[in-house]
């Protein structure tokens, strides 16, 4: 299997999308990062730790878990 990214490459792009979302949201006032419960969440916790490194502050972070809302569950059933 080939290697698409280093730790290098993806500390980059979420650096980029950390400044990308402060850049227009004007900051960090009424901003909430929400990672979707599974492979999300580890992505919302590394915006909101280069955003705290950025801003210099902590933004309220929160998970939310949508299998009870997904439509494919009779497919993932069989």
């Amino acid at each position: 299997m080939s290697q698409l990214m280093d730790e290098e490459d993806i500390r980059r792009i979420v650096q980029r999308l950390s400044h990308e979302i402060l850049e227009k949201n004007k900051g960090t006032k009424d901003l909430v990062i929400i990672g979707i419960q599974r492979r999300g969440v580890n992505l919302a916790g590394r915006i909101s730790k280069m955003m705290d490194e950025i801003e210099g502050e902590a933004l309220p972070t929160g998970i939310l878990d949508i299998t009870l809302y997904r439509d494919d569950l009779t497919q993932i059933a069989h």
